[in-house]
């Protein structure tokens, strides 16, 4: 156990160095996008599955409620949250479309639309990403692995180098907080 668990700390660590070396300017593009969308009024739109939903859900809170400072509350909401929705569209649509008819709904040109997939290749991700793009918002993803479909689909997208769902999910909240902490210091500042 003691040398699975070495095995795997080392892996989280080699992933977020080359994070490090690979995909700051890129966090710092996402920071600014969205630093100037909810300057504008804008706000975020944040959607996955599973574990990403949750990450979802996590960065939606960092931003409505707080990450480190005290500050107003920022507009963000987490798509995947409202069970009425998701299982009324899922019935009377598809699960597919759960996400593009929420960013139908509720999104506007200038918000910032965040999908995350560890794959890539959830569908639900992708139609949301496409309506998004449709609507003049800005896209960012959130993956792993080559990157899948939603590479192709986003106007900015961090590819975690990682074929492991676990080592993705934790880059993605290690990604998130980054860029929490950087919108909240330039909207103080």
């Amino acid at each position: 156990m003691r040398d699975r668990i070495i095995d795997i700390i080392n892996d989280s660590i080699h992933i977020k160095e080359r994070i490090l070396h690979e995909q700051i300017d890129n966090i710092i593009k996402a920071a600014k996008t969205i630093i100037a969308s909810l300057k504008s009024g804008g706000k975020v739109l944040i959607f996955g599955n599973g574990g990403s939903a949750a990450d979802a859900q996590h960065i939606a809170a960092e931003f409505v409620g707080r990450f480190q400072a005290e500050r107003k509350a920022l507009p963000a909401i987490s798509l995947n949250t409202n069970t009425s929705i998701l299982t009324a569209l899922s019935n009377d649509y598809g699960y597919e479309i759960v996400f593009s008819r929420q960013i139908e709904a509720l999104a506007r040109p200038g918000d910032v639309a965040i999908g995350i997939s560890t794959s890539g290749k959830a569908r639900n991700v992708l139609l949301a990403m496409k309506k998004a793009k449709e609507m003049g918002l800005k896209t960012i993803c959130l993956t792993g692995g080559s990157g899948g479909e939603l590479l192709k689909c986003a106007g900015l997208c961090f590819i975690v180098p990682s074929a492991v769902t676990a080592r993705i999910q934790e880059a993605h909240i290690t990604i998130g907080h980054i860029i929490c902490e950087l919108v909240e210091n330039g909207l103080i500042k």
